[in-house]
């Protein structure tokens, strides 16, 4: 048996030596024998250990999760403003109160069912590791192979493993006959590994003697003895992992949160204050609870998360025809504010198509597969590309399938030569198989009467092994300094982005076969091309100021080359390149100083150091998105701020944890959807402006009533139908408003740009809607002094009189937000450049508007619900002047930005 050390394999993953120990020694230690368990025994272990499931639910009922989605502030704020109107409705039936209450409730209900399906989306991750386990397999019980529910495996049960089959727990081999295990749903090691009995390395998961729970048998089959099941299994472990990894809030949560406080402070702060102003100024108590109620609803924008989930909405579907399928709505804004993308290279970046392009002869010999003459190859170089392979060919899909390196030297094979007669000819008698450390795979073959042992892998590790090379015409000594050279040629080719595999033979007379005297063939280099649409992709990221990491496990030079060629390093620039050994050495502070570097890749890494890396960035401020398509991927994916899965060759794991998922596995598609993120951002500013300003027409008329003893110009049920009714599609029309042309030469929004900022909260209270209040006044105090009404007189409810007046100002308040929605289509272009009518959801909008508008004015029916009155045209259109001056206003500043006034620019921007 080999002796192996410790060595830990992940940073979750506790040292153990299952794998090293005697097979008789951990018989021992789960209480077991060849003989398997007894049904009392099971009984026993089922107790003690539990069942074989993965505990992936946090136990809490869905009724309580859903229940708590009514207690943040937002929620309880507009359930005390609806229970305010439901106590004001029964001192005073009849005034409108119990619809301003039940509309506020609906309000709540609708946002909280948005919030409570937006937590539900972690649950589906961690249900989908449940998918990775079998529900039945055959195992050893009371001396008979019995079919047993692979919830009941116990440690210490003897399983039995055919091909197709999933491993429903970790186990040790005990007996296989040529099997092969595919851990890429674990690991993400697309080349299926042969099984040993015996320990092959230091590390448990690369270690060939060993089963682990949710991989598949691909070929063969085996006996296992089960020592770890549920929890206490690798994949286990990585559930743990996943659970006690905090999902991050989105940028636009935290936006939400901030912007939610500020308004209910507002809302809250005012409702109270003029509560006792009313108080005081001789109002009874059941007009200063309806009076605290119109301040509270005059402030908060009941339809921001129903308006922003629909944006956010329309925004995935539109992403969607562009390859991007976005799973977490929030995260469509999150790419917008993309610091840092963590890319893989394989698939993402090239196109995941290996084709051969050169062959050497020793060191120096090389030609292009262009080139190639058939005739002049020696049959050991090609015997080497096709019996040291595991990839074969599959008659479903009509092509190789394997590993994409292995599948390349057969399609270059096949085009001359019959892969079937050559494995045929010369059959397999055993395997050494490729792993990360021995960097090598060997393949022994009978060939008549002997043995030939075939080796390819990294060329610095076959060269050791030889001492002889072919030198295009005869075998001669391997000498130092040609082996040099043969080095020399090697860099040469991963610098141009080949990889490059070394191929070796020789006679093998031994039944155990030792690794040295072989024979050097030579080195062929194969080609993942980059995916053409890449470079302009990280062009844009470059203007976008987003920095670009790429993080593979591929080697140091190839990697390298291949970041040239897509321009992800500039050419003529330095590159720091951190390989996998290195960065497990690195502290936290060490590894922040080297991801400040600007030229920066990870080579060699596995994809749990992902993680790793991805904290880092985040301590560093930074908000990451990060790719990946493995089992291990998935806490990075989700600890990132946005995790973007592989569609085609990523695992479901993967997919369930991230926020994104490719459907064409490409880098571009990333950009294009970053893009989008922003033009997000920008259009829920634009709505939160638009909302905004006309809450100052519908707080101003309150302080007016409470102050001054006016006739109150504007009705609760009167702002519910501004706030839900007129403004809510000339809203969502901005939600789905085109970028504007700069949008990718900015730098990613700083942290703390807030969603309203003080510029924008200048605008819309100070000034846009100061000048709407303004023009509401002006138009209702015209009807009320051209009706005869004199200062300091009190008008009944129900008078015409003043039923004109509210509702004139009511209409003066659509017009301002007509013109106020073109204002904001655009923060800093002239409206006229996009064209006014393009949008065209916002001019359904106004027309909604408008036809709303005349439905409350002149159906006789509809009047008494919202206490309204029919207007004659002149007084219909008296705020549409008022309007002109709004559209024109904001044009000319617009102006003043784009010609550079740094006045305007600093006080007047949004």
């Amino acid at each position: 048996m080999i002796e192996c050390g410790e060595f830990p394999s992940f940073p979750m993953n506790q040292n153990t030596n299952e794998h090293k120990i005697p097979i008789e020694e951990l018989l021992k230690n789960v209480k077991s024998s060849p003989k398997g368990l007894t049904s009392g025994d099971v009984s026993a272990r089922l107790k003690q250990y539990g069942k074989n499931v993965l505990k992936v639910h946090t136990g809490e009922l869905l009724l309580i999760k859903f229940l708590k989605q009514f207690t943040n502030f937002f929620a309880l704020l507009l359930i005390t403003g609806s229970g305010l109107a439901f106590f004001a409705e029964n001192l005073d039936p009849g005034k409108g109160n119990i619809f301003i209450g039940w509309a506020l409730s609906g309000v709540v209900i609708l946002n909280a069912i948005f919030t409570f399906f937006e937590q539900y989306q972690s649950e589906r991750i961690m249900a989908s590791f449940q998918k990775m386990l079998p529900r039945e397999v055959e195992a050893l019980r009371d001396g008979k192979k019995t079919l047993v529910r692979a919830e009941e495996l116990v440690p210490g049960d003897i399983i039995f493993l055919e091909e197709g089959q999933k491993i429903p727990a970790d186990a040790r081999l005990l007996e296989h006959n040529s099997m092969k295990i595919d851990h890429s749903s674990l690991t993400g090691e697309s080349d299926p590994q042969l099984r040993k009995l015996e320990c092959t390395h230091e590390n448990i998961l690369e270690s060939r003697n060993m089963l682990f729970s949710g991989c598949l048998v691909q070929s063969g089959n085996g006996i296992g003895v089960v020592y770890g099941t549920g929890m206490n299994t690798q994949i286990g472990k990585i559930v743990e992992l996943t659970k006690r990894t905090n999902t991050i809030l989105s940028p636009l949560q935290k936006e939400l949160q901030h912007f939610i406080r500020i308004i209910s402070a507002i809302a809250i702060g005012l409702g109270v204050i003029f509560f006792f102003v009313s108080i005081l100024l001789g109002q009874q108590f059941i007009g200063s609870i309806i009076f605290a109620i119109g301040i509270i609803v005059a402030n908060v924008p009941e339809g921001l998360l129903p308006t922003v989930t629909l944006c956010l909405t329309i925004a995935a579907r539109r992403m969607a025809r562009k390859n991007a399928l976005i799973k977490n709505l929030d995260s469509v804004e999150t790419l917008g504010s993309t610091t840092v993308i963590c890319t893989d290279k394989t698939g993402t970046l090239t196109e995941n198509n290996m084709s051969l392009q050169n062959i050497c002869f020793g060191g120096e010999h090389c030609i292009s597969v262009d080139m190639f003459d058939r005739e002049k190859i020696p049959d050991e170089i090609l015997k080497v590309l096709v019996l040291c392979n595991n990839a074969h060919y599959s008659a479903e899909h009509k092509t190789f399938v394997g590993d994409p390196t292995e599948t390349a030297l057969l399609k270059f094979v096949s085009e001359f030569e019959s892969i079937e007669n050559f494995t045929k000819k010369y059959p397999r008698i055993h395997e050494y198989p490729f792993d990360s450390t021995q960097k090598r795979m060997i393949s022994v073959n009978k060939e008549r009467e002997k043995m030939v042992a075939y080796m390819k892998g990294a060329p610095e590790v076959v060269l050791k092994k030889c001492m002889k090379y072919y030198n295009g015409k005869g075998i001669v000594p391997l000498t130092d300094k040609y082996s040099q050279k043969i080095l020399n040629s090697y860099k040469l080719m991963a610098s141009k982005g080949n990889r490059v595999l070394a191929l070796a033979y020789k006679e093998s007379p031994e039944e155990n076969l030792k690794e040295e005297k072989f024979i050097f063939l030579g080195m062929v280099g194969m080609i993942d091309p980059p995916r053409k649409e890449v470079f302009e992709a990280l062009k844009k990221c470059a203007s976008a100021g987003i920095k670009v990491i790429m993080i593979t496990g591929d080697y140091s030079l190839t990697a390298e080359a291949i970041g040239r060629k897509i321009g992800l390093i500039p050419a003529g620039k330095n590159v720091t390149i951190i390989k996998g050994e290195e960065l497990q050495r690195m502290s936290e502070s060490e590894l922040v100083k080297a991801l400040q570097k600007e030229n920066i890749l990870f080579a060699r890494t596995n994809p749990i150091q992902k993680l790793q890396i991805v904290k880092a960035l985040q301590k560093m401020g930074h908000v990451v998105t990060v790719t990946g398509d493995g089992v291990n991927d998935a806490p990075a994916l989700k600890n990132a701020d946005m995790g973007v899965a592989m569609g085609k060759s990523g695992t479901e794991v993967a997919r369930e944890a991230s926020d994104m998922v490719l459907m064409d596995d490409n880098f571009a598609t990333i950009v294009s959807a970053i893009q989008e993120g922003r033009t997000i951002f920008e259009n829920i500013k634009k709505f939160v402006a638009y909302i905004l300003t006309s809450n100052v027409p519908e707080i101003l008329p309150f302080i007016a009533f409470a102050l001054f003893q006016i006739p109150l110009p504007l009705t609760v049920i009167l702002i519910l139908s501004i706030d839900l009714g007129t403004d809510l599609l000339p809203a969502l029309g901005l939600g789905v408003e085109k970028a504007e042309h700069d949008i990718m030469q900015k730098k990613p929004r700083s942290k703390d740009e807030r969603l309203m900022s003080k510029q924008l909260f200048l605008m819309s209270y100070g000034i846009i809607g100061m000048l709407q209040a303004i023009s509401g006044f002006c138009v209702f105090f015209f009807i009320l002094f051209r009706g005869g009404w004199k200062w300091g007189q009190i008008l009944d409810a129900n008078d015409s009189l003043y039923l004109t007046g509210v509702t004139a100002y009511f209409a003066t308040v659509i017009w301002c937000q007509i013109a106020n929605v073109f204002t904001c289509r655009t923060r800093r272009e002239s409206i006229f450049s996009g064209g006014i009518f393009t949008n065209k959801l916002i001019i359904f909008g106004i027309f909604a508007e408008i036809v709303l508008l005349s439905i409350m004015v002149y159906v006789p029916f509809v009047r008494p619900l919202f206490g309204t009155h029919s207007l004659s045209f002149l007084e219909i259109s008296l705020g549409i002047p008022f309007a002109f001056v709004i559209f024109f206003g904001a044009e000319l500043r617009k102006k003043l930005l784009r010609n550079g006034n740094k006045f305007v620019e600093k006080h007047f921007t949004w």
